[in-house]
């Protein structure tokens, strides 16, 4: 199994309606992908930011080109995230799970 992990951030402001978004559009498409098996997201702030940190896991790294693309380390986005995030990391951290 390996773990795929996203970082990303919000102004305050934007948290609750960036995160009602990532329910109704990001994680129905990850449950779409044949080979995803679960995810975590979380979510803090402080005083300016929210920051999210999402776990996805899936059977293998081939089953994560079906939903990234074939540079799986690239984050993906949607077109609406530009309306909330205040950067775009370009990467993501992939793991392999050895247990749980």
């Amino acid at each position: 199994m390996i773990a795929r992990i996203w970082k990303g951030q919000t102004k305050v402001e934007h948290a609750d309606e960036y995160t009602d978004f990532m329910k109704r559009r990001a994680i129905p498409d990850y449950n779409q992908t044949e080979g995803f098996i679960k995810l975590t997201f979380l979510r803090r702030m402080d005083q300016d930011y929210a920051y999210f940190d999402l776990l996805t896991f899936w059977d293998n790294i081939e089953v994560i080109k079906n939903f990234a693309g074939e540079d799986y380390e690239k984050a993906k986005y949607y077109p609406e995230d530009k309306n909330y995030l205040v950067d775009f990391p370009e990467k993501v951290v992939h793991y392999e799970v050895f247990a749980e």
